[in-house]
C-alpha cells in the first residue's frame, strides 16, 4: 500500500464516522437492479456531488427525470460541501467505499482502479459502444484513464474543442479612457510600453497595469511576461513550436522579462503592490480607475462593466487588446485542454456492474450528453440554424439558471463542458463575439496531458512546490529592485534553481511525455 493511501486511511480513522451513513439507499452495497439503458426496470445508483454556489443539487431536476424515463435509472445524490469534496473522495478511495458513481482525478482513477476501487471499463466495452467510440475518438482521454495494468478506469471530462479553438483569457483595457485620450491598442511590446506611459501621463494618480495574481495560473504576471519574452507559458511547459518541455528561466530571454517588469515597476506603470494584492483589491482598483489594463478571463468583461456602472461610473467600458510578444517570439495563447484532469468512474463494488456500465454508456451517448450539457430543448436551449443556443432570457451568465434549475453544466455531473461552453459562446452578445474573433489567430492547441508514474509524482510533490516558492520570491525581488538584475545575480538565481531540482523536473516531464505519446 502506498504512503499516500496509508495517510488518507489514517485520516479516515481520525475523522471518525465521516463516511458513515453516506452510502444512502442506493449505495455501493445495494447497487442497481437488472436492466441496462432503455430498460424500464427501476434501478438506483449513488453519486457523489457537491452543491454549487449557483444552486444546490436537487432531486427534482427535470433532465434526470427524463434520463430515468429513458434508462430506468434513478440517481441518489450523495451531497457534500465544495470545501469537503476532495477530502471526502480521498477517504472513500482509501477505504474502498466510493459511491457507485463519482468523479476522481484521472490520476486517482488509474492508480486505484487496479486495486479494485474503480471498475475496469475495458472489460465491458463490448456492451458499451458509446464508451468504446469515446476512447477511440479521444486517444488522450484513453491515455490518462489507463492504469498500470492496461485497464480503463474513468471517462475523462471534455473541456476543450479538439480543433484547438476555445480559449479563456485576453488583455483588456479601459476603452472609455482609450477613446477619451485617443489611444490606439498596442500590437507589440514597444507599443504596449508606450501605451502604459501615455495612460500614466493622462491619469497620473493611477498605476495603469495590474494583475489578479503575480504567479498563479495563466493570468499571473510572471506567467504572462514569461511567455511574452520566452514563448513558454508558465515555468514548465511545451513551446508553441514543439513537443519538448522547457523551463522558462533557462531561456536566454527570461532575464529580459525581469528587466522589463522592473522597468514598469520603477516607472510606476505597474501597481507597486502587485505582489500583495488580493483578488478583491485588484478588482476594486480596476473598477475605480486606480488601474486600467490587465490580463484576465474574457468572460469577466461584461460583468466588470456592469459592476463599474452600478458603482457610479456610467461611461466605464472595457475592450480587448491583442496578444503580443517580444521580437522573434510567437504571439499565442494555448486553447483550453481537450481533456480535463478528472473523469467519471464506477465503483468496483457496484452490485450490478453491467447495468452501471450501460448507464454510463448512455450518459456518454449523444442523447445523454445533450441532457447533461444542454438540458431540454425549448426549456433550457433552442436551436438556431441547427445549432443549440441557451435561452436568451438566461442572460450573459446562463450557467447560473442552467445549474440551479436544470442540473446542466454542473460540476461532477456533466461530462462535456466543451459542448456547454460552445453553446454559451454561440449566444454571446456582439461585443463578446468580436473579442473571440479578434483572438482566433492567436489560439493554438493546448499541450496534451501527460501520465506520470508514482515515482514521478513523488518527485513533483517533493520538488515543484519549494521551487515555485523560490521562483516567486526571487522574481519579486528582481522586479521590485530589492535584488539588482546583474549577470552575477542572475547566474546565482539559475544555480539555485538547479539545486532545487529544476533539471530533475524538466527531465521528468519530457520522459513522461515521451512515454505517454511516443517521440517524433
Amino acid at each position: 500500500m502506498s504512503k499516500k493511501m496509508m495517510a488518507v486511511m489514517l485520516a479516515a480513522v481520525m475523522l471518525g464516522g465521516l463516511t458513515a451513513g453516506c452510502s444512502g439507499k442506493g449505495g455501493t452495497q445495494e447497487g442497481a437492479t437488472d436492466g441496462g439503458a432503455g430498460s424500464q426496470k427501476p434501478a438506483t445508483f449513488s453519486w457523489l456531488v457537491y452543491d454549487r454556489p449557483e444552486g444546490k443539487v436537487r432531486d427534482d431536476w427535470e433532465i434526470f427525470k427524463e434520463i430515468e424515463a429513458k434508462t430506468g435509472v434513478k440517481v441518489d445524490w450523495q451531497v457534500v460541501s465544495q470545501e469537503g469534496l476532495t477530502e471526502k473522495r480521498q477517504i472513500m478511495i482509501a477505504t474502498n467505499s466510493v459511491t457507485d458513481f463519482s468523479q476522481p482525478t484521472n490520476q486517482e482513477a488509474r492508480e486505484n482502479g487496479p486495486e479494485k476501487v474503480f471498475l475496469n471499463l475495458k472489460d465491458y466495452l463490448d456492451i458499451a459502444p458509446n464508451l468504446k467510440k469515446f476512447y477511440e475518438t479521444y486517444p488522450e482521454a484513453k491515455a490518462v484513464a489507463t492504469g498500470a495494468d492496461g485497464g480503463l478506469y474513468d471517462v475523462p471530462v471534455l473541456e476543450g474543442d479538439p480543433a484547438g479553438k476555445g480559449f479563456n483569457y485576453i488583455w483588456m483595457a479601459r476603452k472609455d479612457l482609450m477613446d477619451k485620450y485617443q489611444l490606439k491598442a498596442p500590437t507589440n511590446l514597444d507599443e504596449f510600453y508606450r501605451f502604459l506611459k501615455d495612460l500614466k501621463a493622462k491619469e497620473p494618480d493611477s498605476f495603469p497595469l495590474s494583475f489578479n495574481t503575480p504567479v498563479t495560473g495563466d493570468t499571473g504576471m510572471y506567467t504572462v511576461f514569461g511567455k511574452i519574452f520566452t514563448g513558454i507559458s508558465g515555468f514548465f511547459n511545451q513551446s508553441p513550436t514543439g513537443e519538448q518541455y522547457e523551463f522558462a528561466p533557462y531561456n536566454s530571454k527570461y532575464k529580459d522579462a525581469l528587466i522589463f517588469m522592473n522597468k514598469l515597476y520603477a516607472e510606476q506603470l505597474l501597481d507597486p503592490e502587485f505582489y500583495l494584492l488580493t483578488p478583491e483589491q485588484w478588482e476594486e482598483r480596476l473598477l475605480k480607475g486606480k488601474s486600467s489594463v490587465t490580463y484576465y478571463w474574457k468572460a469577466e468583461v461584461n460583468p466588470m462593466i456592469e459592476k463599474a456602472k452600478q458603482s457610479g461610473i456610467p461611461d466605464y467600458n472595457l475592450d480587448a487588446l491583442p496578444e503580443f510578444a517580444a521580437d522573434g517570439v510567437q504571439s499565442y495563447q494555448f486553447s483550453r485542454p481537450v481533456v480535463g484532469s478528472s473523469g467519471r468512474a464506477i465503483s468496483a463494488k457496484v452490485k450490478d456492474k453491467e447495468r452501471a456500465v450501460k448507464f454510463l454508456d448512455y450518459l456518454v451517448s449523444e442523447e445523454g450528453t445533450k441532457y447533461l450539457s444542454l438540458g431540454i430543448e425549448g426549456k433550457s436551449y433552442t436551436l438556431e440554424n441547427g445549432k443549440p443556443v441557451y435561452m436568451k432570457e438566461f442572460g450573459a451568465s446562463p450557467y447560473v439558471p442552467l445549474r440551479r434549475d436544470f442540473g446542466v453544466w454542473y460540476d461532477n455531473i456533466s461530462l462535456n463542458n466543451a459542448l456547454a461552453r460552445e453553446t454559451w459562446e454561440r449566444g454571446l452578445d456582439d461585443k463578446s463575439k468580436e473579442i473571440n474573433k479578434s483572438y482566433e489567430k492567436f489560439i493554438i492547441p493546448a499541450p496534451k496531458a501527460i501520465v506520470k508514474t508514482t515515482e514521478e509524482l513523488d518527485l513533483e510533490k517533493a520538488k515543484l512546490t519549494p521551487l515555485t516558492k523560490f521562483l516567486e520570491q526571487k522574481i519579486t525581488e528582481f522586479v521590485t529592485g530589492k535584488t539588482p538584475i546583474t549577470d552575477a545575480n542572475y547566474q546565482q538565481f539559475l544555480e539555485q534553481l538547479k539545486k532545487l531540482g529544476a533539471d530533475e523536473l524538466l527531465d521528468m516531464y519530457n520522459t513522461a511525455y515521451k512515454r505517454t505519446y511516443g517521440s517524433k
